[in-house]
C-alpha cells in the first residue's frame, strides 16, 4: 500500500505495508542513511527522529501510525533553530568519536532545546537517558547541549 509522508517539509511516497517501521521506510525505501539502526528494540537512540516536533524511535514507529504529521530526520534538523545550534556545538566540542549514534543523540539533544532552552544537568540526563553512546562521549554530549543552549537566538 502507498503512504504519503511529510519528510523533511516534502511529500515522499512509500510503497509499504503498513507495520513497516518508519527506519526501513526512510533508509532502504527512501534512501535517507542518516538515521542509524542501533538495536531495532527502541532502546537505544540511534534511530531518532522527530515526529510533529517530539523524538520518536524510529525502528518502532510503524509507517500506518505516522498519519499527517511532520517528519524530521538528521538530514534536515540544521533547518531548525535548535538543531542548527547543535549541530554547531557537536562540530566546535568535537564531540564525536565513531559518530554512529550521533544522529540520533543530535535529534534528542535538539528536541531538549526547544522543550527546555535553559536545560538543567537533571533535564539533559532525563532527554538524552535512551540514547546510548558506546564510545562513551557523554561528557561531551552534556558540554555541547550547554554550549548550545548559551548561543541564544
Amino acid at each position: 500500500m502507498a503512504y504519503d509522508l511529510t519528510i523533511n517539509g516534502e511529500r515522499r511516497s512509500v510503497d509499504a505495508d503498513g507495520d513497516t517501521p518508519l527506519l526501513w521506510a526512510l533508509r532502504d525505501i527512501l534512501g535517507m542513511t542518516g538515521t542509524k539502526y542501533g538495536c531495532g528494540i527502541a532502546q537505544c537512540g540511534a534511530c531518532t527522529v522527530h515526529i510533529d516536533g517530539l523524538p520518536a524511535r524510529s525502528c518502532q514507529t510503524p509507517i500506518d501510525s505516522v498519519g499527517t504529521s511532520a517528519i524530521t530526520t538528521i538530514e534536515a534538523i540544521h533547518t531548525t533553530p535548535s538543531g542548527l545550534k547543535i549541530q554547531q556545538a557537536w562540530q566546535d566540542l568535537d564531540v564525536v568519536q565513531c559518530g554512529y549514534c550521533q544522529s540520533g543523540q543530535i535529534m534528542s539533544a535538539a528536541a531538549l532545546l526547544v522543550e527546555k532552552p535553559d536545560p538543567t544537568d537533571a533535564d539533559i540526563d532525563e532527554a538524552m537517558s535512551g540514547n546510548i553512546c558506546r564510545c562513551g562521549t557523554y561528557v561531551r554530549i552534556r558540554e555541547a547541549i550547554k554550549y548550545a543552549a548559551k548561543q541564544g537566538g
